[in-house]
């Protein structure tokens, strides 16, 4: 993996899970519905035609998530493994920050897939508000529905990384 000097600018795509089933035996075993599964793909269809494609991924041990991770990967053609989070299951805000804070400096794209309402608070939280107007608009008029994502543009080292410091460059609502 090619290292960025501190100069560079790294991404950050920040994902909500697929939709999910409604029951399981616990919340952390309830898998994708057929049609998470689809917009999990589609999202990954999305990905690769803008050319995104990460260094590192960081996601949530749980079923839901693991499983969007894997439509999002064969439909984009990646072939990167994630790091599966089991703090990142039950992370807020402030800890999924610390989270990506520990990502390795030389990552240049790291895609982060999670749960409401943490992934919409970082989101939202990142935003410099000075990044593309209709990915904004997007992202505050359409919440963050399931496989909802947006695309930052990243100054800052990721241990710097905090509010404020990515700029927003395309949002996806995540279903079609």
């Amino acid at each position: 993996m090619q290292q960025p000097r501190g100069d560079e600018m790294r991404r950050l795509v920040v994902m909500r899970h697929a939709k999910a089933v409604a029951t399981a035996p616990s919340d952390h075993e309830r898998g994708l519905a057929a049609r998470g599964r689809d917009d999990a793909e589609q999202v990954g269809r999305w990905l690769r035609e803008r050319g995104i494609a990460p260094d590192a991924a960081l996601v949530s041990d749980a079923l839901r998530t693991r499983e969007t991770w894997e439509h999002v990967t064969g439909a984009a053609g990646w072939d990167l493994e994630a790091d599966f989070s089991a703090a990142l299951y039950a992370a807020g805000s402030d800890s999924a920050f610390d989270l990506i804070r520990e990502t390795d400096a030389g990552v240049g794209t790291l895609v982060v897939v999670g749960h409401n309402p943490t992934m919409a608070s970082i989101a939202e939280l990142i935003d410099d508000g000075e990044g593309d107007v209709e990915a904004t608009t997007g992202l505050v008029t359409r919440g963050f529905p399931t496989s909802a994502l947006a695309v930052f543009t990243v100054e800052a080292a990721w241990a710097d990384l905090g509010p404020g410091s990515g700029r927003i460059e395309a949002f996806h609502p995540g279903h079609g």
